[in-house]
């Protein structure tokens, strides 16, 4: 599980501001319910002072994206636009006392949902469509701009900090070349280099976090195995309904490989299947796990035969 703050908790079970706002003038949509993440927020913005007099949002995520929309709405009451729109998903996270690092992304998206409400009230165009070519993720539909930002903002050096922050690379991994030809480019902009084995480093906080709960014991490869076994056996009668399933056939280390069976295999959904799966496994075991199909195993065998040379 998960380390959440009780200030993450308490705003989990009573969200604030939860709902439509009655006569909001300006309106924010991100995100996607096929990535498994998307938020509206409503605003009610006194035209005549520009200070945001009510906010609300409606949410579909996790735990911590719900605690993120709570939190960001709670930050920009009372703010004029322009305020507003200096608050950072850090500020969020801050507001929380801190998030899960594979959390993060909840804040990210946070930020996003204000960018677009405020260029709605003010008659913009929150440009946030993909550029012919710049769609690094295709799984989670993650651009590269939105990537290249995320990693400034909050001085991010690894890929797997930046599947943390924004979920691109979280799926299939087949662009995980690219997040890192961004992350070269980026971190050659200050002065750094790109090392794919660096540990992550993420950005200091402003004061320690007051996380509640305490670090989960190691599981033994037994009982973690036996999670795995676990969250798979719940997620199978909701695909058996429709006609599908899953097994697992390998777990080496963060990758678990899986076959889809049935109607799951070679659906067009599949991989937005395989991407709810390792979500789920995320929560359960508290840890990145990539989920992949069986299939690609074959391509991973020759490597691993020749590290052993």
């Amino acid at each position: 599980m998960w380390d959440y703050s009780e200030t993450v908790k308490e705003h989990f079970y009573n969200p604030r501001n939860a709902g439509a706002v009655a006569e909001a003038n300006a309106v924010g949509d991100v995100g996607s319910i096929s990535c498994g993440d998307a938020l509206r927020l409503s605003l009610k913005v006194n035209p005549d002072t520009d200070i945001i007099e009510d906010a609300g949002f409606q949410t579909f995520g996790c735990g911590s994206a719900i605690a993120s929309s709570s939190a960001l709405t709670e930050i920009i009451k009372g703010k004029t636009v322009d305020e507003a729109l200096k608050v950072t998903n850090q500020d969020i996270a801050e507001y929380l006392g801190g998030l899960p690092p594979e959390k993060m992304h909840c804040s990210v998206m946070g930020r996003e949902a204000l960018q677009a409400a405020i260029a709605n009230y003010r008659g913009e165009e929150w440009k946030d469509d993909h550029e012919e070519g710049a769609l690094i993720c295709k799984c989670f539909a993650v651009d590269e701009k939105l990537i290249e930002d995320t990693i400034r903002t909050n001085n991010l050096r690894t890929l797997q900090e930046v599947t943390n922050y924004t979920k691109a690379g979280g799926g299939c991994a087949a662009c995980h070349e690219g997040i890192e030809e961004v992350l070269a480019r980026v971190l050659a902009e200050r002065g750094e280099t790109y090392d794919p084995d660096a540990a992550p480093m993420l950005a200091p906080e402003p004061e320690p976090l007051p996380l509640a709960a305490q670090a989960p014991g190691k599981l033994t490869n037994f009982q973690r195995m036996r999670r795995i076994e676990q969250v798979i056996e719940s997620i199978r009668p909701t695909l058996r309904r429709d006609g599908g399933d899953v097994e697992v056939v390998e777990v080496d280390g963060n990758t678990v490989y899986v076959n889809m069976t049935g109607a799951c295999s070679g659906c067009q959904m599949a991989s937005m299947t395989v991407s709810g799966i390792q979500q789920r496994l995320m929560e359960d075991l508290g840890e990145f796990i990539r989920v992949v199909p069986a299939g690609q195993m074959a391509q991973a065998a020759p490597a691993h035969a020749a590290g052993g040379h």
